[in-house]
């Protein structure tokens, strides 16, 4: 499920006027909340190694060392800087790479310039893993790879991205909308319908491991709703293992409420509730890559109805995520409808309620 959302549809006359001078009052409003109450992210020894840590073991010029407040090993070159995180637990990895400005000019002045880069592990990583055979094969692969990694994945359906096709001339990526439009009319209801998974984007039924097909509807072609979007970047992408509803199969949830409550990966700012006292106090421990879930609409009860994906900090040093939005109709690091921050006391700071590692 998503959270409050509009069109990127093409309007005319008056209302494109009207709608661009409300979208730019609010942008303003949003970021002068943002202004006060921001959360501080303080370096927990990641970047420089200051936190908690294990012995050190060097091994041909490179060091491994253990931080703790998510249990983690980290590999740093010759030259002390980082070149790896890799948390118990967790299949994501992240690994230091050339540097990326990610951007998306039609929906917000935000950039993020990252050397991170988030690639998927064949298995879990643990303690000693470094010794493994399956892992030092699996790095010697990856560790300067410049294949598309989950970050290039996401940026693949904003607004704008241009069409990719697999060798079957399947669409496999290219600009997304969130949903078809909701015509029945209803009094309070969403602009646009949820429900759109990742075979609905790619318009083919897709066999899941406990049996099911997913079938797609006509309707939902090149959509994906948040969980969706997760779906297609993560499962679809890359191949992190999908169920077919929040119920049947192992691997990622369907639902945003399934994913959070999950016991795929690591508790990284673990669920305590869905109110607005149960947002976490604080997010330092938050890295690229992490999951990260809200609570935007009392209509959804006790379930969790929005999720995204921490990109990094933008210019500005604030802590963005990316998600499908219906506020700009598809995925967005944007400022419409709500800042993509996750410091300060925005729309989606406030909301935020946890976060999960993979």
């Amino acid at each position: 499920m998503a959270g409050k959302k509009k069109s990127r549809t093409l309007l005319s006359g008056l209302a494109v006027l009207g709608l661009v001078a409300t979208s730019g009052y609010l942008t303003l409003e949003l970021r002068k909340q943002e202004e006060q109450g921001v959360t501080e992210v303080r370096n927990v020894g990641v970047l420089n190694g200051t936190g908690k840590a294990g012995a050190a073991q060097n091994t041909g010029g490179e060091q491994w060392s253990r931080l703790e407040n998510p249990a983690r090993s980290v590999l740093r070159g010759a030259d002390g800087q980082v070149e790896a995180v890799l948390t118990d637990g967790a299949r994501t990895a992240k690994l230091t790479g050339p540097a990326r400005t990610f951007a998306e000019p039609t929906s917000t002045a935000s950039k993020v310039s990252t050397t991170d880069w988030i690639r998927l592990m064949p298995k879990p990583w643990a303690k000693g893993a470094e010794k493994e055979k399956w892992f030092k094969d699996w790095y010697a692969e990856n560790a300067d790879s410049k294949e598309d990694d989950i970050f290039a994945f996401a940026f693949q359906y904003v607004a704008g991205a241009p069409q990719r096709k697999d060798e079957q001339g399947r669409v496999v990526a290219g600009d997304a909308n969130f949903g078809p439009l909701n015509t029945t009319g209803a009094e309070g209801g969403d602009l646009r319908l949820e429900q759109s998974d990742f075979y609905d984007y790619l318009g083919v039924p897709y066999p899941f491991r406990d049996g099911t097909v997913g079938k797609p509807e006509a309707m939902r072609i090149r959509s994906l709703d948040c969980s969706g979007f997760m779906r297609m970047v993560l499962g679809f992408r890359a191949r992190y293992p999908l169920m077919s509803s929040d119920k049947s199969g192992d691997g990622l949830p369907r639902t945003a409420n399934g994913m959070a409550r999950s016991d795929q990966g690591v508790d990284i700012l673990p669920l305590t509730g869905i109110a607005a006292q149960n947002r976490p106090s604080a997010i330092d421990e938050l890295q690229p890559g992490d999951l990260v879930f809200f609570k935007l609409d009392t209509r959804t009860g006790q379930r969790l109805d929005h999720v995204g994906m921490v990109l990094g900090h933008d210019t500005e040093g604030h802590l963005v995520f990316v998600s499908s939005r219906e506020e700009v109709n598809g995925p967005t690091i944007g400022d419409i409808g709500g800042v993509s921050r996750l410091d300060g006391n925005g729309y989606y700071a406030k909301t935020l309620r946890s976060a999960k590692r993979l």
